[in-house]
C-alpha cells in the first residue's frame, strides 16, 4: 500500500540484509538527507520490525510509517 502523505526524498531496498549491517548503512543514508526529509526503507529481515523503530528512537529520527517491509523515516531537524 502506497502512502501519499509523505514526499520521499530517497529510497533503499536493503533486501534481506541483517539489521546490524543494515543500520550502519541506514545511518549514512539518512545523514545524507536534509533535515525533515523522508527516507523510505524496504527491509525484509524479520528483525527490522523491532530494530527500525528502536533505531529511530535512539537516533531521534521520526518513524512516520512502518508496514513491514516498508518503513518511512523522517530525518531529525538537527
Amino acid at each position: 500500500m502506497h502512502d501519499d502523505r509523505f514526499s520521499v526524498a530517497d529510497t533503499w531496498d536493503a533486501g534481506d540484509m541483517g539489521c546490524g549491517e543494515l543500520l550502519i548503512h541506514l545511518a549514512g543514508r539518512v545523514r545524507a538527507l536534509a533535515p525533515g526529509q523522508v527516507f523510505e526503507l524496504r527491509a525484509q529481515d524479520p528483525g527490522a520490525v523491532e530494530d527500525i523503530p528502536s533505531w529511530c528512537r535512539l537516533t531521534g529520527h521520526t518513524l512516520e510509517s512502518a508496514q513491514h517491509p516498508v518503513y518511512r523515516i523522517r530525518r531529525r531537524s538537527t
